[in-house]
Parts: structure tokens; sequence; C-alpha cells
């Protein structure tokens, strides 16, 4: 049986926790957990970068000369690419789709090895829970130093935990996410997860079906 320390709020521990074989022992496809990371990056890339062609150049189409009899080379428009101020030819367009498709069993096969391997390296954090006090920052910030916590930390909430995670959400290296956005992309991002012992059962509910 897995087990897993149970952290108060002051940095103490409160109890151990057993948690479910198939969803934090299960073993790693290194494979297919870069499978899904790549296409969820490339799922919120944003399209930028853009070229106008020959015919988004704004200008006259008026022929700049007559074909013949000038000794100079035909040209049929000032905006064709070869000349200055021209369309560009191959250009970057943000009509590009960059969108990948994620296999929906794959991805929570990904999601599980991600977390066994966060509870395998010792940085899985679980909390009693979110309830700070006093919903200020230090206290968060308190938390984490008595962790000795400096790498970069996903904060999982539940949606009726709004008022707790403002606490944590300006902290720099702290990212905040509800326990139903948990995703591969993230989790590698950042070193430390921390979870409540209510978030874990979420998560085993959800992935166990």
């Amino acid at each position: 049986m897995l087990k897993v320390e149970v952290k108060k709020l002051n940095g103490e521990k409160a109890e151990d926790l057993n948690l479910n074989q198939d969803v934090f022992g299960v073993k790693i496809n290194e494979e297919l957990v870069h499978q899904v990371y790549v296409a969820q990056a490339s799922n919120q890339r944003k399209n930028i970068a853009h070229t106008k062609t020959r015919g988004e150049r704004a200008g006259s189409g008026k022929k700049p000369w007559k074909q013949k009899g000038t000794g100079r080379a035909r040209v049929g428009t000032a905006s064709n690419p070869i000349w200055r101020k021209g369309g560009v030819a191959f250009g970057p367009s943000n009509e590009r789709n960059f969108k990948k498709k994620i296999n929906i069993k794959a991805n929570k096969s990904a999601i599980k090895m991600v977390l066994s391997g966060k509870l395998r390296d010792s940085e899985l954090v679980v909390l009693v829970d979110n309830n700070f006090e006093n919903k200020k920052t230090k206290f968060a910030q308190t938390f984490l130093n008595k962790l000795n916590v400096n790498e970069k930390v996903l904060w999982v909430f539940d949606k009726k935990e709004l008022e707790n995670q403002k606490v944590s959400r300006n902290l720099e290296k702290v990212k905040n996410i509800f326990v139903d956005k948990l995703n591969v992309y993230d989790m590698l991002n950042t070193k430390y997860l921390f979870v409540t012992k209510e978030g874990i059962k979420n998560l085993e509910e959800k992935y166990t079906k």
C-alpha cells in the first residue's frame, strides 16, 4: 500500500494517508507522457506571426510601366515579392493551425503516470486543507519556507475554494489550478504538486473509473 504524509498548514505532520495503487503507483511510459505534453503545449500556442502576401499589401494594382519597350524587366504590380515594400512569399501566416488531438484514454493514463512520478520523487505534498486562517500571501510564503520549497509549485484547489486560493495566487513561483483542470503540461512545468486530502480523493475517484 502506498502512503504519503499529510501536512498541516503550519508545516507539521498530521497523519499518513493511503493512496490508490491504480492512480499513484502506475508504471511510467515516458514516450506517452511526452506525446501528451507536446500536444497540450501545441494547443496553448498562440498564432501571432503573420506577414502580408502580395494580395494583402495596400496600394494600387496598376502596372508600373508597359510590358515592352522600356528596356526594363517586365513587372505586373508594385506589390510583388521581389520589390521593396512588396508582399512576402512563403512567410508565416496567422491562419496556421497548431492544434493537436489528445486521446482521452491516453491523457488519463499520462496524468496517472505523472502523479505516480511526483509521489516517487517526493514532489507530492498532501495538505489537510487549504484553509489558512488569515488570507494573506505572507502566510502561504511562510508555509513554503517551513517545507523548504524554493522551486515552482502547482497548487490544486477545489472550485468551492475561491477564497482559499487568494492566499497563494500572488506568489511568484506558485500557480493555482482547479482539481478538475489538472493536466500533464502544468504538472511537468512545476516541481511540486500541492493537493489536499479531499483533492486526492477526487483524483482517485476520477481516474479509477
